[in-house]
């Protein structure tokens, strides 16, 4: 992203912060195919950002790049109606809940849900670091200050909620030994709010990944036994990287080159510090979704995972190559008309994507071998232990 005009790094900052944001309406009550018997599992709690958030961050709260995510074309090809998740339908974590034959999970937020079977902590805009260092070094537009911590806060603050001050009752310990906790990709928006400072990567990588670490040990100092955590995906792919990075920042599957070298190492650290929590907790199940490579391995094989339009945005406006103007996004007026065919297309909005790629890489997660340990092993150890 080093090459990129300071025009393009506001754009980035106004845009891109709002990264992983999403909403979504009272859809919690949906039924679901039954796949796995629901002894497993029966509560999941989640975190991360908009990749991930049910709707704890609404439009008029989050960062103004996108405003327009109650309305149409939002929503259109699941729930036919928008929901305020920033795709066209489900997210990879509603695909879990169907997995477990669960209901969509509710935003901590929205203090009328049905929060029986688990909470969704996630946040739209959502840092690793805490917003406090991006204040002090002046690099942050947004008006989302929650990161990780913030989420680990309402957690424990849930927890307090359902009258335990720890885990010596056994309803309490099994609220922690019991339930899934899904950690959905959270650091993407601290290299964004980087992106035209002086602070090296090197420094916003280490303190993200300290961050996530913590956030990590507290949970399972809590007892947390079962958890999953999503690593960065290929976001040099979104059209809003390549629409402003230049031409021959590319690498081999056409992304830009850069950005994705950055998350990689980025997931790489992260993978080492599971390795040490592992060690640390030998009583914990850490599995690492490996969200980077998913999304590579349906890049390399575009056409046969059904899509026709591996970087042209859904929902945009601009024309060929990536029909992306960051100034014009989703649902404004000259943005209003999506493609016929999203289930053909991986990028929705130019920043987040469809639910056939949701989908897709939630397959690959689940049961394609995309998780380390694997997905399965982590419920048949839940079902032992049950």
């Amino acid at each position: 992203m080093a090459s990129l005009t300071s025009y393009c790094y506001k754009i980035i900052l106004l845009i891109l912060s709002s990264f992983f944001i999403s909403y979504t309406s009272s859809s919690s009550s949906a039924t679901h195919t039954t796949r796995i018997a629901n002894d497993r599992f029966t509560k999941i709690f989640a975190f991360g950002d908009s990749y991930t958030d049910t709707g704890n961050t609404k439009s008029d709260t989050g960062p103004s790049g996108f405003m327009q995510v109650s309305k149409p074309p939002y929503g259109m090809t699941h729930f036919h109606h928008p929901t305020n998740r920033y795709t066209d339908g489900r997210l990879v974590i509603d695909f879990v809940t169907e997995e477990l034959s669960l209901p969509y999970l509710p935003p901590y937020l929205d203090p009328k849900a049905d929060k029986f079977h688990g909470v969704n902590f996630a946040v739209g805009g959502a840092t690793a670091i805490t917003n406090s260092f991006f204040v002090r070094n002046n690099l942050t537009l947004d008006r989302t200050p929650q990161s990780i911590l913030t989420e680990l806060a309402w957690f424990k603050k849930y927890f307090k909620s359902r009258g335990c001050q720890g885990t010596k009752s056994p309803e309490c310990k099994a609220l922690m030994t019991e339930s899934l906790f899904w950690i959905g990709e959270i650091g993407a928006n601290d290299f964004v709010y980087n992106l035209a400072a002086t602070i090296p990567h090197n420094i916003i990588q280490k303190l993200a990944i300290d961050s996530i670490t913590l956030f990590l040990k507290e949970l399972l100092d809590m007892g947390a036994k079962y958890i999953v955590v999503q690593g960065i995906p290929t976001t040099g792919c979104l059209p809003l990287a390549l629409t402003l990075s230049a031409p021959d920042d590319r690498d081999d599957i056409g992304c830009v080159a850069s950005v994705n070298n950055q998350t990689y190492h980025h997931n790489s650290l992260l993978q080492v510090r599971l390795k040490y929590l592992r060690k640390r907790y030998p009583h914990a199940i850490i599995s690492y979704a490996d969200f980077w490579n998913a999304y590579s391995k349906i890049m390399k094989n575009t056409r046969n995972y059904g899509f026709l339009e591996p970087f042209r945005t859904c929902c945009g406006t601009g024309g060929p190559p990536y029909n992306f103007d960051p100034l014009a996004t989703c649902g404004s007026q000259t943005a209003s008309k999506p493609c016929s065919h999203p289930a053909r297309y991986i990028n929705w909005d130019g920043i987040h994507l469809t639910e056939a790629m949701y989908k897709r890489v939630a397959d690959l997660l689940l049961h394609g071998g995309y998780t380390n340990p694997p997905f399965d092993f982590l419920l048949s150890s839940r079902r032992r232990e049950g």
